[in-house]
């Protein structure tokens, strides 16, 4: 847990902690209890580096991913309805 809180500090992390305890702060001077939840979740995933603070929400569009060239297509046909 020390080496998680210690290092890889990133611009992000240090700006969900940051957000997070102002969120924690602002919500305690207005007695905005649902707030300090809402912030605390954020400034722990800053500190914590859990979530997309540890950099996790990137999706790695090189894996898994079919290129389509000119022939990958489908045929679609449509059918013609007349009304009455």
């Amino acid at each position: 847990m020390k080496e998680r809180i210690l290092n890889g500090w990133t611009l992000t992390r240090v700006l969900y902690l940051v957000m997070g305890s102002y969120i924690v702060v602002q919500s305690v001077l207005d007695h905005q209890w649902i707030g300090i939840l809402l912030g605390g979740y954020f400034a722990a995933m800053g500190l914590f580096a859990f979530g997309c603070a540890a950099g996790n929400c990137g999706v790695n569009y090189s894996a898994g991913r079919k290129s389509q060239g000119a022939g990958d297509f489908e045929e679609v046909v449509f059918e013609e309805v007349k009304a009455k």
